[in-house]
């Protein structure tokens, strides 16, 4: 437990003085009653009897005291709470290396299998958006809270030529942010020239969004998957880094194996290899983390392990009202048992 105002605790020092107040009190009854020694007989009397009740109201009264005491140094835990990303957009690597078959029965139909089992159980009240990369990058279906149409997507993937992981994430940035305009004047890693990205001529330039905190935007997260490394597009860490100017934490997904894998159709070969390091780096400038399969099963697992984090997020919160309103039931049942038993308070 931490305290966001934590020289308040000095205020427990409250507790002891009332206890030792209460003590005094004791002592004080004992000395009267002893001047009196018909009062005295009666008394030992009703002590026998209800010698633990006298002190359960006042115990319960100074645990509610010391509670709200603890309440104004505002005290925060960990608590798992019913996650508050509305949309989560699922950016998938569609190029050709996704059809090599070292997970069964291949990297696209494991990838699909486990998307769509991951859509099916994520909470009905969060839109699902799918995007697809390649050589370009594509959004194929625009968030929604209708399954049946995101799983619809995934089954019509079509792989193509070439892997633009930054426009994977930009297009899925776009998703999220449809009014924001990107323009990335640079050079992709072929050093080919690439156009402004997202931008309409004919509209006067906007000023960017101010930056905000890495994954603070609290509404959306991305889950990016592939299975090999960038070839054409914009810099993957470029995007990554306007991604978590944005707030938006992205969770990236490496599919099959950092040595590679040769594939090969129609009189062609090539090796394709995962580019770890570029993943985690993304997971990491976006504040979110990085995630290897190199099996079906691993897969499998990486998404359901994803479905409970996007149902139920662990996050530090502030417990202050918590202990107030414990703090309050307490004082009403003092009061109660203070009534029922001796009839006062």
């Amino acid at each position: 437990m931490t305290f966001y105002w934590p020289n308040m605790l000095w205020a427990l020092l409250i507790v002891p003085t009332l206890i030792a107040f209460y003590i005094w009190l004791l002592q004080r009854k004992k000395r009267f009653a002893v001047q009196y020694s018909a009062l005295s007989i009666f008394r030992d009397a009703m002590d026998t009897r209800s010698a633990w009740r006298r002190h359960v109201p006042p115990a319960l009264l100074l645990l509610a005291i010391t509670l709200m005491l603890l309440a104004l140094a505002r005290p925060a835990t960990v608590l798992s709470l019913p996650s508050k990303n509305k949309t989560v957009i699922l950016a998938m690597d569609v190029s050709g290396s996704m059809r090599a078959k070292d997970i069964v029965p291949s990297r696209i139909e494991a990838a699909q299998v486990a998307a769509k089992a991951f859509v099916a159980q994520l909470d009905r009240n969060a839109s699902v958006g799918l995007v697809t990369f390649a050589g370009t990058a594509a959004l194929v279906q625009s968030p929604t809270l209708v399954r049946e149409d995101v799983i619809s997507a995934i089954d019509r993937f079509q792989l193509q030529r070439g892997t633009a992981v930054g426009s994977g994430l930009l297009v899925s940035l776009q998703t999220i942010f449809p009014d924001v305009e990107f323009d990335l004047r640079m050079n992709d890693p072929r050093g080919s020239s690439m156009r402004s990205f997202a931008l309409d001529p004919s509209k006067p330039r906007k000023e960017p969004p101010a930056p905000v905190e890495p994954g603070s935007y609290a509404s959306a997260v991305v889950i990016l998957l592939t299975d090999g490394a960038t070839t054409t597009g914009p810099d993957p860490l470029i995007a990554a880094r306007m991604v978590a100017d944005r707030g938006v934490r992205t969770f990236t997904v490496g599919l099959g194996t950092a040595a590679g894998e040769i594939i090969g159709a129609e009189g062609w070969s090539m090796r394709v290899r995962l580019d770890e390091e570029a993943l985690k780096n993304i997971a990491n400038i976006t504040r979110g983390e990085y995630f290897m399969a190199s099996n079906a099963n691993d897969l499998t697992k990486i998404y359901e392990a994803m479905t409970s984090r996007f149902v139920v997020e662990k996050k530090e919160t502030e417990i202050t009202a918590l202990l107030a309103g414990i703090a309050a039931l307490i004082t009403v049942a003092a009061a109660a048992l203070s009534m029922w038993w001796f009839n006062r308070i």
